[in-house]
């Protein structure tokens, strides 16, 4: 049974329960109202007919022969104001008929009352009484008009709430019924299957967090598909470059000169490096990655990068500045890691800095809200480079994607530095952000905890 007939039923349900309850209540009421309205007691003409009755039937050998051909019984002597009264045997079979009433009318509304002989009846008397008789009719109509009209106003009010449950329970499940083709859809291999967000209720964010997790699938399983290729990729021109090589000393028959295995051992460095690095991007990916934490000044170390490309720097009339707004504090960290990153970063903009430009690293510092020492450590990295698309942005920390595709693998490297700078900055409890505009440069900014002693 789906969501939206369970709904229906469940909604109709409660509709039709307090329909009955309202109506049952209301009925009581009226009914218990009417019940107790006063009417005259009649009691004494009644006992008062019935004894002369009896006497008849005692007169006559126990018997009621002849009594509808007397005239001595007539609605005058019952009382007065045209009463009206019924005599039936035992058997219920009609014996006198007296008054301007008829036999219908009599047993409905009149007043009943058993005629006992010796303890045994012998017959029914119906004793009709106007005023008696005009109040059960009141009692019977307003009691009968009362439960016609709750009941109509039931059965219209059902088919209303019916009519509206069934809009309701539609207008409810709409986005369900919509989120569920889609996730068959995905389950069935469509990938990035999207939704319509059809509020800002709860059934808005649920469709909003299955777009976004359709959309993470996607690229997930994009990614998965394409790292089989691009190591294979990455793979193939060392192997390639390795072949030809060795075929063309293999075909020439002599010793391989020490200068001739150069190119096969930056080869296989290559190789190695690729195997390495994707090593270190699986474990730290999968949080399996050992951190060597010590205490060190973030400042020393990125002094030191920049020395080391002091000289290139010099040599292409660049500008290398560093400036330390934090106060130095001490941050526990795998310096080794960091090292990799910050080479990493510093590297990425020495490379695609012109002549001449600038690179500027900043550090500074967070500071706790009610508090003056550091709780998390900025570095940024600018450079005065041609800057990423924005296109590109959303996916330069990927695995081998290169925001230049005509790039050389050589000079551009193979796409895993910022991947694997990522993980490194994750796994010490930061993050890692690019800003860039085109024309003006590109600036990476790393966040790393301070005083995180493990």
């Amino acid at each position: 049974m789906t969501v939206r007939r369970k709904l229906f039923l469940a909604m109709a349900a409660l509709v039709a329960s307090l329909s009955l309850i309202h109506i049952l209540i209301a009925v009581f009421v009226v009914n218990g109202a009417l019940k107790y309205m006063d009417i005259a007691n009649r009691d004494e003409e009644i006992a008062h007919l019935a004894d002369r009755l009896l006497d008849y039937y005692n007169a006559h050998d126990k018997t009621w022969s002849g009594i509808d051909a007397t005239n001595q019984f007539s609605s005058d002597d019952a009382g007065p104001l045209e009463t009206s009264f019924l005599l039936l045997s035992k058997n219920r079979e009609l014996l006198l008929l007296a008054g301007s009433r008829n036999e219908a009318e009599i047993r409905a509304f009149g007043e009943k009352h058993d005629l006992l002989a010796d303890g045994v009846e012998v017959g029914i008397l119906y004793y009709y009484h106007p005023e008696a008789a005009n109040l059960a009719k009141l009692q019977y109509g307003i009691g009968s008009s009362v439960t016609v009209i709750l009941l109509a106003f039931s059965v219209i009010l059902l088919l209303v709430s019916l009519i509206a449950a069934y809009w309701l329970a539609k207008r409810i499940t709409a986005p369900l019924q919509a989120l569920v083709p889609a996730i068959d859809r995905l389950g069935s291999g469509e990938l990035g299957a999207q939704v319509p967000v059809l509020g800002k209720d709860e059934y808005g964010k649920v469709a909003e967090s299955f777009n976004a997790m359709s959309t993470q699938l996607e690229r997930t399983e994009m990614a998965r598909r394409s790292l089989v290729a691009d190591v294979a990729h990455e793979l193939r021109t060392p192997l390639t470059i390795l072949q030809g090589q060795l075929d063309l000393l293999q075909q020439q028959g002599r010793a391989a000169e020490p200068h001739e295995l150069l190119s096969l051992q930056d080869e296989l460095i290559r190789l190695g490096k690729l195997v390495n690095d994707l090593h270190q991007l699986s474990m730290a990916e999968a949080h399996k990655l050992v951190l060597d934490r010590k205490p060190g000044s973030l400042e020393e170390l990125l002094g030191r990068i920049l020395n080391r490309y002091g000289e290139e720097a010099e040599e292409r009339g660049m500008t290398l500045i560093l400036e330390d707004r934090s106060g130095n504090p001490q941050l526990w960290l795998d310096w080794d890691r960091m090292t990799q990153v910050f080479l990493n970063l510093i590297g990425n903009a020495m490379r695609y800095t012109p002549d001449e430009g600038t690179i500027t690293v900043e550090i500074s510092a967070e500071l706790e809200p009610a508090g003056s020492e550091a709780s998390v450590v900025v570095a940024a990295i600018a450079d005065t480079g041609p800057g990423i698309a924005p296109e590109h942005l959303p996916y330069i920390f990927d695995r081998f994607y290169r925001s230049d595709d005509a790039r050389d693998r050589n000079s551009g490297g193979m796409g895993l530095g910022l991947a694997i700078a990522k993980e490194f900055v994750a796994v010490h409890g930061g993050s890692i952000e690019v800003k860039s505009k085109l024309g003006i440069g590109t600036t990476f900014i790393v966040k790393l905890p301070a005083s995180q002693k493990k």
